[in-house]
């Protein structure tokens, strides 16, 4: 399989063979891992992290996947970095893809990171723009895959705003690797129309079903997976108060988990997570609006469903894995 070289900007670029690869091999390279065994794949490389908007587990997940396979990550945070400011996209990629063998970048975009990718001549990969979160999704569907041993025709439940790069990308996501997928989210707040019908074409291949509905009652039900994000995405403060109205119904709480009846249930979220106040965000909201949980409540959060911190390690086998095949020079049958 031919990865080396190649950008990884978003997930409708690759087949349902290729996506599934890169699941199969963060695996592997996990228990390399866990079991200690070196996988250098890396030496000697230099990786550049661009990062617009900040991040913890994109930026850790990263940099520690950078030197476990032997490589230099340098960060250049939007204090370091001037593009499309002082200095083109193009001109800077140009610059950097001569300097280093592969570029991370976060931010606000896709535009930014197609250009960049056009331009580098080394690989480029999506830590998450406002389109596309694609390194989510290889960690998502592993986290996945290791609590039911596969991905295809499971049932996963998205539940909240269903028009950001989290949604969209499940959906394209799941539509390739044949993971049925249920949007639930009100009328207002779900996917971008040309999102899901591209979602339904991919499914063709793949037969997964495809579903977008604001009746979350009937959505759950025998759901596998229930996923969820924040409620309020960043720019978005002002709306506050009547988002969190509207989307109140699709919280994941106890009474949702048991109107799916599967006790085999799981729960993922990408994080960060409002489920309590034990952060300075989550008191200011409280004393504002007299709200302690949000997407998901704090008992939810911490039951014996919740994989959110498994799949937060995974960001960093997958990432892991995304890098090496695309720039490891590796034979990948």
């Amino acid at each position: 399989m031919d990865f080396q070289g190649k950008s990884f900007l978003a997930e409708k670029d690759f087949s349902q063979k290729e996506l599934q690869f890169l699941i199969n091999y963060s695996q592997h390279l996990k228990k390399l891992k866990k079991a200690g065994i070196p996988h250098h794949y890396l030496e000697g490389k230099n990786i550049a992290l661009l990062f617009e908007k900040t991040s913890t587990r994109t930026r850790a997940a990263f940099t520690v996947a950078a030197n476990d396979l032997g490589a230099h990550p340098e960060f250049l945070g939007s204090q370091d970095i001037q593009l499309g400011q002082k200095e083109s996209v193009a001109d800077t990629a140009k610059i950097l893809g001569s300097m280093f063998d592969g570029i991370e970048f976060r931010g606000f975009k896709q535009e930014t990171v197609e250009e960049l990718a056009k331009n580098a001549g080394v690989p480029v990969w999506n830590g998450l723009t406002d389109k596309w979160h694609p390194t989510q999704m290889i960690a998502d569907f592993l986290t996945i895959q290791e609590n039911f041993g596969k991905v295809a025709g499971l049932k996963l439940v998205y539940c909240g705003d269903g028009r950001n790069n989290v949604a969209h990308s499940l959906l394209i996501t799941a539509a390739i690797l044949g993971t049925n997928i249920v949007i639930a989210a009100p009328e207002s707040l779900q996917p971008d129309s040309k999102v899901v019908s591209l979602a339904r074409e991919l499914a063709k291949n793949s037969g997964a079903e495809i579903k977008v509905t604001a009746d979350i009652s009937a959505a759950v039900k025998n759901a596998d997976i229930l996923y969820t994000d924040v409620w309020v995405s960043m720019g978005e403060e002002d709306q506050f108060e009547k988002r969190v109205k509207l989307l109140q119904a699709y919280q994941i709480n106890q009474k949702l988990i048991e109107s799916t009846e599967n006790k085999e249930l799981i729960i993922l979220h990408c994080l960060p997570a409002f489920h309590d106040t034990q952060t300075l965000y989550g008191q200011k909201i409280a004393q504002k609006f007299n709200i302690h949980e949000m997407e998901i409540t704090d008992e939810a959060f911490h039951s014996p469903h919740a994989r959110q911190f498994q799949q937060g390690e995974n960001r960093m086998h997958s990432i892991k894995a995304i890098m090496a095949a695309t720039l490891g020079n590796l034979f990948l049958a």
